[in-house]
């Protein structure tokens, strides 16, 4: 009898060339742009490279990581009872997962790796050399992705793989005809843009954790982004409610969708989880919110950072 982990192994291994072609690609753009970066702006670059390393110092990383690990190769294991649609089940809650910790170690990086370095008068000794404030939050909010970064890259082919054998270990749970490797690739390539979701939701709360933590400590921090992810999500649901059809709940809905992050609009967890595709159009559209948003977060930033005192 065969182990299920070796259940039909080259029919769910095959198809993970792709990913690892994919991985090493999304690895090689980011050494590119840390080599531009490096190339057009050195020194926040220096900067960006020291809080990343300041980062993966801490302990926290790691434990999400392994965190992410441990649940990711357990859930294809996990009885869902869903009549044959488990698999639904396996992305979504993937999918939320890798989220989560995603947004805990960007919004807790991001926490410590500025407004501590404020409260013990790094900062200040940064600033006495040549460096300009605005160089600082930047090469900060760069830095703090650096974690996100090797997280995703950790996560999210452990994820894929874990997607592609669930399709061949489902098949023999329910002694259903064998599957194809094309059918293993298939749900894979229907998962990979909302990974594409989840980081940028990731970098948009990086780059609100960055601009709260030039005023405020990490724990008020923490409790504002933990705010702004709960509302950020719920605001197109009451929108798109029966209570969102009351002048007052829609005047306020569109009032908070103005000020705070459209979250909702990033999580298509569901939607991939029954299989509809996500044009490349929405996700253009999506990657082009999340720049223009951390643009207005990062000015933000550098307003409530400019005229501190750090003395």
């Amino acid at each position: 009898m065969d182990l299920p982990v070796f259940a039909a192994l080259m029919t769910w291994v095959r198809p993970l060339w792709v990913v690892a072609v994919g991985t090493v690609g999304v690895a090689f753009i980011f050494w590119v742009l840390c080599w531009i970066l490096e190339a057009l702006a050195p020194r926040v670059y220096a900067i960006a490279r020291t809080a990343a390393k300041e980062s993966l110092s801490q302990p926290l990383a790691y434990v999400l990581i392994a965190l992410g690990i441990t649940a990711i190769v357990l859930f294809p294991f996990i009885p869902y009872n869903t009549f044959g649609e488990d698999i639904k089940m396996l992305k979504a809650e993937g999918l939320t997962l890798i989220k989560v910790l995603a947004v805990i170690l960007a919004v807790w990086t991001a926490s410590v790796s500025i407004s501590e370095e404020v409260e013990g008068r790094t900062a200040l000794t940064l600033l006495s050399k040549p460096i300009s404030r605005w160089k600082l939050v930047v090469g900060k909010f760069l830095g703090v992705m650096g974690p996100v970064v090797l997280l995703f890259l950790i996560l999210s082919p452990l994820f894929l793989g874990s997607v592609s054998y669930k399709v061949v270990y489902d098949a023999r749970e329910s002694v259903l005809p064998e599957p194809r490797s094309a059918d293993c690739l298939n749900e894979m390539v229907q998962t990979v843009p909302g990974l594409v979701l989840v980081f940028l939701e990731a970098i948009i709360l990086a780059s609100i954790a960055v601009a709260i933590s030039t005023r405020l400590p990490m724990l008020p921090n923490l409790i504002i982004c933990f705010t702004i992810y709960v509302v950020g999500h719920l605001t197109p649901l009451i929108l798109n409610s029966a209570v969102g059809r009351f002048p007052i709940v829609g005047f306020v809905g569109n009032l908070i969708a103005a000020v705070f992050p459209v979250l909702g609009h990033l999580s298509v967890e569901t939607a991939i989880s029954t299989g509809r595709a996500v044009p490349p159009a929405y996700l253009a559209t999506a990657g082009l919110y999340t720049v223009l948003y951390c643009l207005l977060a990062m000015a933000v930033a550098l307003l409530l950072f400019e005229d501190r005192d750090l003395a």
